[in-house]
């Protein structure tokens, strides 16, 4: 069995019996998705929402909700898996730091969560399982056998869904 490490602002997919890892999810979303007719897992370590945040012209596909899981699909697809068959399962999108005042950018989080809601339903992908919001960091690993995903956060323990 082979772990693959997703960092932060990657993506990448996997067949049995594959693992997909990511850690340090803070505000950043971990998106899951998993075909399980076809037993392909995906996963993108996603850390801002929009590509329209993005400086200098150079654009990281995985780093932004709109980019990162449009092209995961394409992947995905590319290596067998079939969107209706496809589930998605949410973790992380944490708000890491107390703030003051209704300054909507220091919401990254939330607002993580939110534009990776609306790609996957733009993509007619049903969320199955989600664990975001609260203040503590995480860590999943979605096993590409059987499309459980096991979420590690901190001083709260583990749990697989």
């Amino acid at each position: 069995m082979e772990i693959i490490k997703i960092g932060m602002a990657d993506l990448g997919v996997a067949k049995p019996p594959s693992k997909l890892r990511t850690t340090g999810l803070g505000s950043c979303v971990g998106v899951v998705l998993y075909d399980h007719i076809h037993k392909i897992a995906g996963m993108a370590h996603v850390m801002l929402p929009e590509s329209s945040l993005a400086k200098g012209g150079e654009l990281t596909i995985g780093k932004y909700a709109d980019t990162a899981i449009p092209h995961l699909i394409q992947l995905m697809v590319k290596a067998g898996a079939e969107t209706r068959h496809t589930v998605a399962k949410l973790a992380g999108g944490a708000q890491m730091f107390a703030f003051l005042g209704n300054n909507d950018t220091m919401r990254i989080g939330p607002r993580n969560v939110e534009a990776c809601k609306l790609a996957l339903k733009d993509a007619h992908i049903k969320i199955v399982a989600e664990d975001t919001g609260g203040n503590c960091g995480r860590t999943i690993e979605l096993d590409a056998t059987n499309g459980i995903l096991q979420i590690r956060t901190v001083n709260q323990g583990v749990k697989e869904v």
